[in-house]
């Protein structure tokens, strides 16, 4: 019996050469990182968060390194952002290959404090927004014949912690919805996978680890006695977009030191 004996290339199965990436909150923390490593392995990045100085500080970054990116204003909780952010980035590049859904409304408190607002903006950032900026961005998706959507949830969706309940709630539902996307979409050619970040150097958490006592005790939780550099979710998130994951959907990467363990 025959086999083919090709040898597979590394570098080409990672390289995203002049394919679109629109990467939410991606003017810092883990987007902003997943956005420059996107760029740095070719593709064409649009960077995309509520505040567009940022975002432009990032496209500087990438330009400045021989890449290309776009800023785009855009609130996830807005339906009506959610539409210019894809009609923005077709425009500007074409098409689009790749949806990270990453930004994400970290709002904590004790459930039993939780108001209609405040459920409602927790879940329209968490939850509607992702899922309608995959159905606004789909038609596109299944055109680029190489789909990705990555859903940046957490590991707090399989362990949800006290006065996250919320956020871990809405971050439990995008996991469902990635399964379900994964099914429904794999006939247009789409993948769909997930990140589960654990705890990472990043503004979002900064206000938890600035205090002793609770960055000890999450640094005692997780295997790896140490919290993540926001640089260190770029090999999974790569992994995820590119033909190095071609047979890989519905699935979830937990990139949290063994928190999950």
């Amino acid at each position: 019996m025959s086999r083919d004996r090709g040898v597979v290339d590394p570098k080409a199965l990672f390289d995203l050469t002049d394919r679109v990436a629109i990467v939410t909150g991606g003017s810092r923390g883990l987007g902003r990182s997943i956005a420059q490593g996107f760029a740095a392995a070719g593709a064409r990045v649009v960077i995309a968060s509520r505040n567009l100085d940022a975002c432009q500080a990032v496209v500087k970054e990438i330009e400045f390194d021989g890449g290309q990116a776009l800023a785009v204003a855009a609130h996830l909780g807005r339906l009506d952002d959610i539409s210019q952010l894809v009609e923005r980035a077709v425009e500007r590049f074409g098409g689009i290959d790749i949806v990270v859904n990453n930004a994400a409304n970290p709002l904590g408190m004790q459930l039993r404090e939780t108001t209609e607002v405040a459920f409602a903006k927790s879940f329209e950032v968490n939850v509607r927004g992702p899922l309608f900026l995959c159905i606004r961005a789909l038609e596109h998706l299944a055109s680029s014949g190489r789909g990705v959507v990555i859903n940046v949830i957490t590991a707090g969706a399989f362990r949800p912690g006290e006065s996250l309940g919320l956020y871990c709630a809405g971050k439990a539902a995008l996991w469902n919805l990635t399964k379900t996307m994964a099914k429904e979409w794999a006939p247009l050619g789409l993948r769909v996978n997930a990140i589960a970040p654990g705890p990472f150097e990043t503004e979002m958490m900064a206000p938890t680890l600035r205090d002793p006592e609770r960055r000890a005790a999450i640094v005692a939780s997780n295997p790896l006695r140490r919290i993540a550099d926001p640089r260190e979710i770029v090999g999974a998130a790569l992994f995820l977009a590119s033909d190095a994951s071609s047979y890989v959907t519905g699935s979830v990467l937990a990139v949290d030191g063994g928190t999950l363990a």
